[in-house]
């Protein structure tokens, strides 16, 4: 297979999932859970939001693993005002993102990305993308299998760019 050439691949680990389960559809949602974080000082990383088949949005958000705590006490303190059904998290996870420029001139990219992971037995916990990106929530634990994975399946400009734990 040949390599497909892409602007870079960055990573992050150190990282922790929170899921927030079940929620009707209102518009002041997001806001309110963010905002709260955001009051808290906790960076959100990543943010995946879809709807089930009941019409309920499932959130997925990407945080410092040192705010854990701090953002299961928020989100346990808002669930009743967005009327939740569920709160879970998962610790040590980490991030990898696979960036352009201009993915959405190649459309093959996110495809490759999450084959060359799951030939090396890694899935996704969750995922978002942007114009110029692909990014996925791991297990932290499969992280050099994934780094690894994609390294062999994209041409790469320059080492993979780690970003701090803390930051």
């Amino acid at each position: 297979m040949n390599k497909v050439k892409v602007g870079g691949i960055m990573q992050s680990d150190g990282r922790a999932l929170v899921k927030i389960l079940s929620v009707p559809d209102h518009a002041s949602v997001a806001g309110t859970v963010l905002s709260a974080m955001g009051q808290k000082g906790i960076n959100i990383e990543l943010i995946a939001g879809s709807y089930d088949l009941d019409d309920l949005c499932n959130f997925a958000l990407v945080i410092d693993q040192k705010d854990l705590d701090q953002a299961i006490d928020i989100v346990e303190r808002v669930k009743p005002a967005i009327d939740a059904g569920a709160v879970s998290y998962t610790p040590d996870v980490a991030v990898i993102t696979v960036f352009g420029p201009h993915l959405r001139e190649k459309p093959h990219i996110h495809g490759r990305m999450f084959s060359a992971m799951a030939t090396v037995g890694v899935s996704s916990l969750a995922i978002s993308t942007s114009i110029s990106s692909v990014s996925c929530v791991i297990e932290g634990q499969l992280l050099d299998t994934a780094i690894q994975a994609l390294s062999e399946a994209f041409d790469l400009p320059f080492q993979i760019k780690k970003r701090p734990k803390d930051y």
